[in-house]
């Protein structure tokens, strides 16, 4: 990067137009985010942005990816934000930066780490004093980075984004222009902005004067454009998101949009003198356990593994039927004189295989094996235990009464498998929720395996906390005396593994598998799982992430530089049912297609 000089913003605007360096401008954009995309493949991706037309890189910066223990910020590997800036600039491609601190984007917990949401008493997204000063220290870590790549100090950086969708959430103006006077005291100088659904209640929230506004929307571009045009004279419309596909949750179907649908409406967007952002135009991987979830009012929603988002270019960088058509719509917009990169190939796959599996350890031994035992008179909650994602194993010895007993659990966040004395006898899936099991007038060994499914990232239950919340009644008797297993799983390294898996093999259904992968040539793939039920994948020391056979997905995104030429491990915790053998394909298979629009009626 070149060294500090002092400028005006790149990136202004003036009578309803962009000016870059003065000159009329168009914002062709497209989403990518450097934490769901190997760094080995950075370079490739942008290389694929730049193909489809556009000119401008737009990514979120998750707090908790960068701060998982407090105090402890890191931007090195996948965390070098710098890094990822250069590579966009050496593209040729503007970039723009959405610092949060709250960024939803279906990513656990909204970017908010779970140490802070789970401080009793923390007030989110508010001018609540201890929220505020938590934001400060974060941002006197990552603001002044991004400052050092604005425009004005010969970085890539044209514009800032002022919090995230606050009109969907809130209507505290004081705190969001806290937020921007937070940007502004720790160097940001380029364009500052905000985006919010394009309907009155939201942009009421979520604005700020003085500060260009901008709408996300799926659907209907002109009435958005006037509603912006009829409160900000002057500024230009600028679609910060537009929505040409959307994510999967567990058990749905695989939310597709019709690669003629998105392209028309990216053209009624520059056809109303827009500029755009597509949403997403690369979406990448929730690798290990960074999906999200949403709340619907009844029950939770787990987003899957993939965040392949139907995107012009897919989860594994190869170019779909979408991409050609928004590069063809793309190409009539841009200015005179730029000329769109020729489309890459696609990247290599493996060749299908499969693999056999050697069952190892069975769960329950397994997982106690892997964790030192918490004790309490209740149930601690995930915060309680200091655990961000991953497992608790709850076990108790309550006394049961002769004849059929029914217990209870409740708050129960989110899923939980049932023991006793080691056999499966219920899956539990509600906030309250109930099981019979015999009684003998004699004491049962009671286990209680709680996933923690992925932290709600949008609404009203932002931040909600995890594990066993109330506790476990038999009758109306609470239930005392509880051993805790902590299980991090997203924090396992080679010891840990090794422990679980050669802890005490035995019969079990479920429980850890190995399986052996040779390549002489490291290469993308996807792994299926055939008759598994439910669970995680390690390749080599890394955890790849969740797996459900309720779909829509039935493949995890492998990619090559998580294998190394000669032999790889692959180490599977399955909680249900071991299947007999993996398999190697090559085609992704995220489930059977629904077209999708995301609209505001």
């Amino acid at each position: 990067m070149a060294g500090p000089r002092t400028a005006r913003p790149l990136l202004t605007f003036s009578d309803g137009v962009f000016l870059r360096a003065g000159r009329p401008h168009r914002v062709l954009a497209g989403s990518l985010h450097y934490f769901r995309v190997h760094p080995d493949q950075w370079a490739d991706r942008l290389r694929r942005l730049a193909a489809l037309g556009l000119n401008t890189v737009d990514t979120y910066v998750p707090w908790n990816f960068h701060e998982r223990v407090p105090g402890e910020v890191r931007f090195d590997g996948w965390r070098d934000l710098a890094r990822f800036a250069r590579l966009v600039q050496e593209q040729g491609l503007d970039l723009v930066v959405r610092p949060g601190p709250y960024i939803c984007a279906e990513w656990d917990n909204g970017g908010l780490p779970a140490w802070l949401t789970g401080i009793p008493g923390m007030r989110l997204r508010t001018c609540h004093g201890p929220f505020l000063q938590a934001v400060g220290r974060w941002f006197d870590e990552l603001i002044p980075r991004i400052a050092a790549l604005q425009a004005g100090r010969g970085g890539p950086v044209v514009a800032v984004q002022i919090e995230n969708e606050y009109g969907s959430h809130g209507d505290d103006h004081a705190y969001v222009r806290r937020v921007r006077d937070a940007l502004v005291e720790r160097g940001i100088t380029e364009l500052l902005y905000t985006a919010d659904g394009p309907t009155p209640l939201m942009q009421d929230g979520g604005t700020v004067p003085g500060h260009l506004a901008a709408a996300t929307l799926g659907s209907r571009p002109a009435d958005a454009a006037a509603l912006l045009r009829s409160r900000r004279p002057g500024e230009p419309f600028f679609c910060a998101e537009f929505w040409n596909g959307w994510f999967d949750h567990w058990g749905e179907k695989h939310h597709v949009r019709s690669a003629a649908g998105a392209a028309e409406t990216v053209g009624e967007i520059l056809d109303a003198g827009g500029s755009v952002n597509l949403y997403m135009a690369h979406g990448g991987t929730n690798f290990g356990l960074w999906a999200g979830a949403n709340h619907d009012g009844e029950a939770l929603r787990p987003t899957v593994t993939s965040y392949d988002s139907d995107a012009p270019i897919a989860e594994h960088g190869a170019l779909t039927p979408k991409f050609h058509a928004l590069r063809e719509k793309l190409a009539a917009y841009r200015g005179p004189g730029t000329e769109i990169p020729a489309p890459p190939a696609d990247p290599p796959l493996l060749a299908p295989r499969t693999l056999e599996v050697t069952r190892n350890a069975a769960l329950l031994p397994a997982l106690r094996a892997a964790a030192q035992p918490v004790r309490a008179p209740l149930p601690l909650s995930f915060e309680e235990l200091g655990l961000a994602r991953g497992l608790v194993l709850y076990a108790a010895e309550p006394l049961l009464p002769p004849g059929r007993q029914e217990l209870t659990v409740t708050q129960l966040h989110d899923r939980a498998q049932v023991f006793v004395d080691g056999a499966p006898v219920a899956v539990l899936d509600r906030e309250t929720a109930s099981f019979t099991v015999p009684g003998r007038g004699a004491r049962v060994r009671l286990e209680l395996l709680v996933e923690n499914q992925g932290r709600i990232n949008y609404g009203p239950l932002l931040g909600q906390g995890k594990g066993i919340l109330g506790g476990v009644r038999v009758e109306r008797r609470l239930v005392h005396h509880w051993t805790m297993y902590r299980l991090p799983l997203d924090e396992w390294g080679p010891r840990h593994l090794a422990r679980a898996v050669s802890a005490a093999p035995g019969d079990s259904r479920a429980g850890f598998a190995t399986a052996r992968l040779t390549v002489d040539e490291p290469a993308d793939t996807f792994l299926a799982l055939p008759g598994f039920g439910k669970g995680f994948v390690w390749v080599n020391d890394t955890l790849l992430g969740r797996y459900w056979e309720i779909g829509p997905q039935t493949t995890l995104y492998l990619p090559a530089p998580l294998l190394r030429g000669g032999e790889n491990t692959l180490t599977v915790l399955e909680l249900e049912r071991f299947g007999d053998r993996l398999a190697l394909c090559d085609r992704p298979r995220l489930g059977p297609p629904e077209e999708y629009v995301e609209t505001f009626d």
